[in-house]
């Protein structure tokens, strides 16, 4: 298709959707993405979305202490910021020489609202050296004082009013975590913001005759980002070994070894290929029950998927990547999770997706003690899962292509929880900060504001409450943060406000610069 017949294309689609903009706007969040999911499909045959394009979602499980990933590192004498995080951070300080340290953006906007004048030095956690070298090559962002909102917070004073609605259940592991993959943190749980972004991209972008699996693709089980308003794009699980296969027929020549040959045919010499070809005659018989057909459905949906995705295996073998040696030194759970991402988009073509989700997940960061110790060990699975993952995508050619981002229940209490070093830990906050990495990223520079690191009730301070613990009042929604990768992906201006329906509350992240967000 030419350039000047996309851009009438686009101009079709647009119109059509603001058209009916008035309509939907009066629908509840569901029939509001059900019809705007209609006119996308409909619209869709007009030509095909192109270019492949994979979102990752890092999730940090148990709330990431990111006052310690992203630290200060001046001279506390005359950088004020420095002098700040010494006093606030107490034993739990990180020595200013062991910060890794970046090449300080000379444009950086981050810090004009709350710490202007010089800018100061920043760096990384001392055990996160492959986040200084992919933040100085341009490969990665760092978004300060992310957190989850329901209406703009912009001081302590506000905050102490009450007279601007919160989210639900502030600082509570399980709410701010459906908060986070919602991105609505004033409802009731429906759907993730990832399950509603592919309710809506995937008609446009995954031709149904070409795609083999879900959009959505999921390496630590079942969770709330996923999951759409209608069952349409259901998440896939996958695991970092690989697919879940039937119960009772893996072992150790792998799955199916004693019941399929090297050609998939059944081994009816065997009791597992007998029993395989019967439970599958089974699974091909029609019911009359409602419920037993779709259970049937679902099972013969997960064997065909199966396959599919050990056919990308296969790809991802003849991509001529050595996967194994390029995350030699991101052997863990975090490292085993992206492999296997970095596989199946190096098999991609065979899934037949040109718009892809993942979801991965690491646990360990409710660290309420000895945080200095524990957190040490998570920021070096980062920091190394990150690089080889990066590695991967350039190996692959498809580094322009993927977006990956960090998210957390929420950022960990400024001040320490005790006085002994060995044993001090940091308890339940809320605005953190968060990583973008990716090709398509402007790397390199810090986005959003970072927090004024002063507690209680000193001037300028941010500090939500009045235990004077340090729980930053976030400067940056979720909505904002996720609603500029979901834009990447190719949703439209009407789309996002489908998808993130508080969006329009703050202010717009594309054409306000105080946002200062654009970090794609």
């Amino acid at each position: 298709m030419k350039k000047h017949q996309q851009e009438d294309l686009r101009t079709r689609r647009d119109f059509l959707r603001q058209s009916a903009c008035a309509s939907l706007g009066v629908t509840g969040l569901v029939n509001m993405l059900a019809q705007m999911r209609l006119m996308t499909a409909a619209m869709a045959q007009g030509g095909p979305g192109s270019g492949y394009k994979a979102l990752v979602c890092l999730f940090l499980n148990g709330g990431n202490d990111s006052n310690n990933l992203f630290v200060p590192a001046g001279d506390p004498a005359t950088d004020e910021l420095r002098a700040d995080y010494q006093a606030g951070r107490g034993v739990l300080a990180i020595p200013r020489d062991q910060v890794q340290l970046i090449n300080m953006p000379p444009d950086a906007q981050a810090f004009a609202r709350h710490y202007p004048g010089p800018l100061p030095q920043m760096g990384f956690h001392p055990s996160a050296p492959d986040l200084a070298t992919l933040f100085n090559a341009g490969d990665l962002a760092v978004v300060c004082n992310v957190g989850s909102l329901a209406y703009p917070v912009p001081t302590r004073a506000d905050y102490l009013s009450g007279n601007i609605p919160l989210p639900q259940q502030l600082f509570s592991h399980s709410d701010q975590q459906t908060q986070w993959q919602s991105s609505v943190p004033d409802r009731p749980f429906t759907s993730g913001w990832g399950g509603r972004a592919a309710d809506l991209l995937n008609a446009s972008y995954n031709p149904p005759d070409a795609t083999k699996v879900s959009m959505s693709i999921s390496l630590a089980g079942v969770n709330s980002f996923q999951v759409g308003t209608s069952g349409q794009v259901v998440q896939y699980v996958v695991r970092p070994s690989g697919t879940v296969p039937l119960s009772g027929f893996n072992n150790s020549l792998g799955s199916y070894g004693a019941a399929l040959d090297a050609n998939g045919a059944y081994l009816l010499n065997t009791d597992q290929g007998k029993r395989l070809k019967a439970f599958e005659d089974i699974m091909r018989l029609t019911h009359a029950n409602l419920h037993e057909e779709e259970y049937n459905r679902i099972i013969r949906r997960a064997r065909t998927t199966e396959g599919f995705i050990g056919a990308a295996m296969t790809a991802a073998t003849a991509s001529g990547v050595d996967f194994d040696t390029t995350f030699t030194n991101a052997q863990t759970s975090l490292g085993n999770q992206l492999k296997m991402i970095a596989k199946l988009i190096a098999g991609r073509s065979v899934l037949g997706n040109q718009r892809q989700i993942f979801f991965c997940q690491v646990g360990g960061y409710d660290t309420h003690s000895t945080l200095l110790t524990s957190h040490a060990p998570l920021m070096a699975e980062l920091s190394n899962s990150l690089k080889a993952f990066r590695d991967a995508m350039v190996a692959l050619n498809v580094h322009d292509n993927v977006v990956t981002f960090t998210a957390s229940d929420f950022n960990r209490t400024f001040t320490p929880n005790s006085t002994i070093a060995s044993s001090a830990g940091s308890d339940h906050a809320w605005g953190g900060h968060t990583l973008v990495m990716g090709g398509a990223v402007n790397g390199g520079q810090i986005y959003g504001h970072y927090p004024k690191l002063k507690i209680g009730n000193t001037s300028g301070s941010i500090d939500a409450g009045t235990n004077n613990r340090g729980r930053w009042i976030p400067g940056t929604s979720v909505d904002q943060y996720s609603a500029v990768m979901t834009k990447w992906m190719g949703a439209t201006d009407n789309d996002l406000e489908a998808i993130f329906p508080n969006l329009p509350r703050f202010d717009n992240p594309f054409s306000v610069s105080t946002a200062n967000l654009g970090f794609l």
